[in-house]
């Protein structure tokens, strides 16, 4: 599949990183044409945003999977990656761009494929795909049971996901924004989104009053903001998804009694003179791409049922 040509990058990816060179290695080869399915580098462009790391990466380190990927160390205080993406998203040349917060997701061989699809497809899209968490439950629990970074590189030892990356699925479980699973609607949270880059930026992009570590709620507030305007065409990618790394992240691994909700919520209040009660999903999305036997295990009860 060849979208583009070598001047006129259709996609731009934008994936931020603190403190994490051993999740960085594998998200980034997640992104390569040596994996991705039926693309060229011609085809997208991966910024990698390092925000303020004490252990930053390095250009060598990011450039070595291709031509297409970049690299840019943001100089900055802010445990919050709401700026980074925002400087991300100025230095991208696509006509959409992609969006991972947080670095340490790892994503599977059709993503940007299919996501691309979806773009082209829709005269209004907003693309995003379902996420999981490595390990055999949600991260909150399991490092309670001893899941740590050396199991996970057991774990990943154990399937051969440079050439197989379906393989994740069966390594993985839903993380709680996506617990509804394939055809349940739209996640509560999106680790993969894509827009036309032009609407980012119209909406003002992150909003970066958001300081909590790990942005807090500031991807809830941008997609408050997706689903307030009403004129998207909601997309979610089948088959296709992010696995979360272990890290030690604020919000993803942590046990659940010491989650930071609490506090991301109160700073929500403070920045917009009103409480966080979650977000209205009357809008169904539209559904596109194809279900991988090893995820097919991810469809949602309704439909199993």
């Amino acid at each position: 599949m060849s979208t583009t040509s070598s001047d006129n990058t259709m996609l731009s990816i934008v994936v931020v990183f603190h403190n994490m060179c051993r999740e960085a290695q594998r998200t980034l080869y997640t992104l390569c044409t040596d994996y991705q399915l039926d693309l060229s580098h011609q085809d997208y462009e991966v910024i990698a945003i390092d925000n303020g790391s004490d252990e930053p990466l390095t250009k060598t380190s990011v450039q070595m999977f291709g031509p297409n990927f970049k690299y840019h160390f943001l100089e900055t205080d802010s445990m919050s990656p709401a700026g980074a993406i925002n400087f991300g998203v100025s230095l991208a040349v696509g006509k959409f761009v992609a969006v991972i917060v947080d670095g340490a997701r790892m994503v599977t061989p059709g993503l940007v494929r299919e996501s691309l699809r979806a773009l082209q497809a829709y005269s209004s899209p907003f693309v995003c795909a379902l996420a999981w968490h490595l390990g055999p439950d949600v991260q909150n629990l399991t490092i309670l049971e001893g899941y740590d970074q050396e199991r996970e590189d057991q774990l990943l030892d154990s399937i051969n996901w440079r050439k197989n990356g379906y393989g994740l699925f069966d390594i993985s479980t839903l993380a709680q924004s996506s617990s509804k699973g394939f055809l349940g609607g739209m996640p509560s949270e999106c680790s993969w989104f894509a827009i036309p880059r032009s609407d980012f930026v119209e909406m003002g992009g992150y909003d970066e009053r958001f300081q909590s570590p790990g942005g807090g709620l500031v991807n809830h507030d941008f997609m408050g903001r997706i689903l307030t305007w009403c004129q998207y065409d909601l997309v979610v990618i089948l088959g296709e998804g992010s696995f979360h790394q272990v890290h030690g992240g604020v919000a993803t691994n942590v046990p659940l009694i010491e989650h930071p909700f609490s506090s991301f919520k109160a700073e929500y209040q403070r920045i917009h003179n009103k409480p966080y009660h979650g977000l209205n999903y009357r809008a169904v999305p539209n559904y596109l791409g194809s279900m991988p036997v090893s995820a097919r295990k991810f469809l949602s009860k309704t439909v199993l049922n």
